[in-house]
């Protein structure tokens, strides 16, 4: 497997608009990187399904979880799968409706979904709350081995896949850069808003430090 870039098949071969790939290791980890939603899919008994989840990265294995009880989850142990990851950044407005677009970074990833038990299992999971929240696992209580056995750790090599991008204005003919018509991009992206307490907790907590430093990746 390359250091620099994602094996390239068949699958993974951007068709529609091929300068919007990306194959490059770091791109492709950037954008796995900036948000833990991603979606899941594979056929189960002839039929697809697809499921949104949560996943985080260690070097160049993906990880995601679920539940034990999962009907779909047990199934997939050692079986292909595809996760797509995509960040929606803004609309694209151009002087024909053919035109318009949206501005995204994505990936797409093939593999085959390998099943994690014992104490590694245990391992990722703590890794996976620090990963989301840093520094959150230290002022948790420890995982119980019932809520360790409910939970479901997968992982996938990211090795077959690929990267999609779209930046910028938008892209008219050239006759309609002429055309009295307003053109442009609307950016869109997610925002950050202070804690919000629960109403359970115990009087006089203060907001942790972690909490308040958290930032959006």
């Amino acid at each position: 497997m390359s250091d620099y870039e994602l094996r390239r098949t068949p699958r993974t071969q951007v068709v529609r608009n091929p300068k919007r790939a990306d194959y490059d290791r770091e791109v492709v980890n950037e954008i796995i990187d900036a948000t833990a939603l991603c979606h899941v899919s594979y056929i189960i008994d002839g039929r697809p399904y697809v499921t949104p989840t949560l996943q985080w990265r260690e070097g160049d294995t993906i990880y995601w979880h679920g539940s034990s009880a999962s009907r779909f989850l047990r199934q997939i142990v050692g079986k292909e799968v595809c996760m797509a990851i995509t960040h929606f950044d803004g609309y694209v407005l151009a002087r024909s409706a053919f035109h318009h677009s949206i501005n995204y970074r994505s990936v797409m990833l093939f593999g085959e979904a390998i099943k994690i038990d014992g104490k590694e299992k245990n391992r990722l999971l703590d890794n996976f709350v620090d990963t989301l929240i840093p520094g959150r696992l230290k002022e948790l209580r420890a995982m119980t081995d019932q809520e360790a056995k409910a939970t479901t750790v997968f992982s996938m090599l990211i090795d077959e896949g690929s990267a999609k991008v779209r930046t910028g204005p938008p892209i008219d003919d050239d006759e309609d850069y002429e055309l009295p018509i307003w053109a442009g991009v609307i950016p869109i992206s997610q925002i950050q808003h202070a804690p919000v307490p629960d109403p359970n907790n115990k009087p006089g907590l203060d907001i942790p430090k972690h909490v308040q430093d958290f930032k959006l990746r």
